[in-house]
């Protein structure tokens, strides 16, 4: 698994990802919004996450008139995994108590 550096706005794009489903998929602006983060910070991280293997882009199939194409955004099962592994890490910075906090472990 190629590495990449899990640092609070990696995770905070990485938390829209988990959140997306293939109903409501993750593309660039809404995953800009939903983590609160710029565009220069968004899109440089999903990049990384797509060369590392972690994520695919695939293009919006759908007519789109008055507005570009849009390119979606998923986790591999690669990524889901290292998600994973980070949430078990760093669990405050995925919203969750540890069980020492009293949170469930």
């Amino acid at each position: 698994m190629a590495s990449i550096r899990l640092t609070r706005t990696t995770l905070e794009v990485i938390k829209v990802l988990l959140a997306s489903t293939a109903d409501d998929p993750a593309w660039g602006l809404k995953i800009c919004e939903e983590a609160v983060l710029g565009s220069g910070t968004v899109y440089p991280i999903l990049e990384r996450l797509v060369g590392a293997g972690w994520a695919t882009r695939y293009e919006e199939t759908a007519e789109h008139p008055g507005r570009p194409k849009r390119y979606y955004y998923e986790l591999t099962a690669t990524g889901q995994r290292a998600a994973q592994q980070a949430r078990e890490r760093r669990p405050r910075l995925f919203g969750l108590r540890t069980a020492a906090e009293g949170g469930a472990s």
